[in-house]
């Protein structure tokens, strides 16, 4: 259902149709510019919310705002399309000081502190391995979904865990969707900003059997669509919803809905996040920026 424009037309994911048993669940949302922090401090405030498998801390920072992780389980990632923001991050085996924004990194596991200073938005993406901050969210507990396996973590990186930085100025490139980065633990897409209201003629409505999709809204005001799949129980269904978000938000959506996403302002910035990473998106040469990296997991084909 995508428009013949649109590189994922071509997944193979993406072309079969499946049967779904329910009850099925809704979607989460967090309206982070309609509702209290989680976490404040002088010149920074924070919001926290999850879902099945990761954690979204988005900080928004007029200063200088500091952030320790003692044994951190796994690895976690932090982005930030402000080109303004200095970052600091210390780890046992790496550093980068006075770092300019617009790029994401991926912080190994153990101890870390990361510094942020000037005025913009730095988001952190952490699993829900991290029971601590699991705990602050401001949805601690979600329905579980049926739909969803159990959370697999991906090969280990070549040359072993350490602090690693991606540029996001990435020029785009024809038949590639987005600007996709992996680790073992999740996968970030963080497409290109939009400087105009997206064609209602092409939109993408489409489907995932058994991840969720995190919608990351930084810039813009967005409106998703959902609609469920008919189960023989009538008992299952569900009412079709549309969703309206200013930014900063999120948005989580659910297996197996059909949905799609309208922008509706002048200028827009999303990202889209997935853990553990997606299979489809890492088997189309060239998509995933740094594949070199981080080794796929192996594709089941029985």
């Amino acid at each position: 259902m995508f428009d013949d424009s649109d590189p994922r037309k071509a997944l193979t994911s993406m072309a079969k149709e499946r049967s779904f048993s329910g009850p099925f669940c809704p979607p989460e949302v967090g309206h982070f510019s309609q509702t209290p922090p989680q976490e404040t401090g002088t010149g920074w405030r924070a919001w926290m919310m999850r879902c099945t498998n990761l954690v979204v801390r988005l900080v928004e920072v007029d200063g200088t705002a500091s952030f320790t992780r003692r044994g951190q389980i796994d690895e976690y990632m932090v982005l930030s399309t402000d080109p303004a923001v200095r970052i600091d991050i210390e780890t046992s085996d790496g550093v980068v000081t006075d770092h300019p924004g617009y790029h994401l990194f991926i912080v190994p596991p153990g101890d870390s502190t990361m510094t942020i200073r000037g005025k913009g938005q730095v988001s952190f993406l952490f699993t829900t391995r991290s029971a601590d901050l699991v705990a602050q969210c401001s949805n601690p507990e979600v329905v579980v979904n049926t739909n969803i396996p159990p959370f697999q973590q991906w090969p280990d990186p070549v040359g072993g865990f350490r602090l690693r930085a991606y540029d996001l100025d990435v020029p785009e490139r024809e038949g590639r969707f987005g600007r996709l980065f992996r680790c073992t633990t999740m996968m970030v897409n963080v497409l290109p900003r939009l400087t105009a209201p997206r064609d209602a003629s092409k939109v993408s409505p489409h489907y995932h059997a058994s991840f969720e999709q995190i919608s990351l809204t930084l810039e813009g005001d967005f409106e998703h669509f959902l609609r469920w799949p008919w189960t023989s129980d009538m008992g299952e269904w569900r009412e079709d919803m549309h969703i309206r978000c200013s930014s900063p938000s999120v948005t989580i959506l659910p297996p197996p809905a059909i949905h799609t996403t309208l922008w509706v302002s002048p200028q827009t910035q999303i990202v889209d996040i997935f853990s553990p990473p997606r299979m489809d998106f890492s088997m189309k040469d060239g998509w995933v920026l740094n594949a070199d990296d981080y080794p796929a997991a192996r594709l089941d084909t029985e």
